[in-house]
């Protein structure tokens, strides 16, 4: 698969490492409770897990519904509970880091293909955090780089993100429920990875 996606290395490589201090961390606060946590070059030696994860992983599209039609979804995915194992080692110590850092235990890794500027994923927020008061997603980035937008749910001025490979973006309080967040198409990009890492997430009661 590797071979037919548009992507060319970091010239600066070397070992995968978590910053575990996560130094350089910065906050933007959104409206309505919502926030995200921004920290550059969380995971050095990014280009190595996007290529072992880009050879390895299982890749799958699900279908989605789209006006009044079932479509393929222009990504592919793959989920992991971290349970059951995980294909690297580092993704148990970056869950490690995140639940230590924000006081709540990671359980389930996920990971995006962008294969070009033609995947992309539509405006949403999580199915059940979005129904959460607060909730946490942290997105590990990958590869090439594209936008990350959010909006308040139901429209409104979108704010603008643009991940590198090794960084972290993480996703807090209302953010799910209040607001969007979407990977919108380009005309042209490399290939991207984005890993995202969740709770488990207790239903609200009737």
């Amino acid at each position: 698969m590797g071979a037919d996606l548009s992507w060319q290395p970091s010239l600066w490589g070397g070992a995968l490492e978590v910053d575990g201090g996560f130094h350089g961390l910065r906050r933007r606060e959104l409206a309505d409770g919502a926030w995200v946590d921004l920290v550059p070059g969380w995971l050095r030696g990014a280009d190595e897990l996007f290529a072992r994860l880009l050879r390895d992983t299982a890749w799958g599209q699900r279908e989605v519904r789209m006006y009044e039609r079932t479509l393929p979804e222009p990504r592919l995915t793959h989920r992991w509970a971290v349970a059951d194992g995980l294909p690297e080692p580092v993704l148990h110590e970056m869950a490690e880091r995140l639940s230590e850092h924000y006081g709540q235990e990671f359980t389930q890794v996920g990971a995006n293909l962008y294969r070009d500027g033609a995947d992309s994923v539509a405006w949403h927020g999580d199915r059940v955090a979005r129904e959460l008061p607060s909730a946490l997603v942290g997105l590990v980035s990958l590869g090439g780089v594209r936008p990350f937008r959010l909006r308040p749910h139901g429209g409104g001025a979108s704010v603008g993100f643009l991940p590198g490979p090794g960084d972290l973006l993480v996703m807090g309080g209302s953010c799910q429920r209040t607001w969007q967040h979407s990977v919108p198409k380009v005309r042209a990009a490399a290939a991207r990875i984005s890993v995202q890492f969740r709770h488990a997430y207790e239903k609200p009661g009737p």
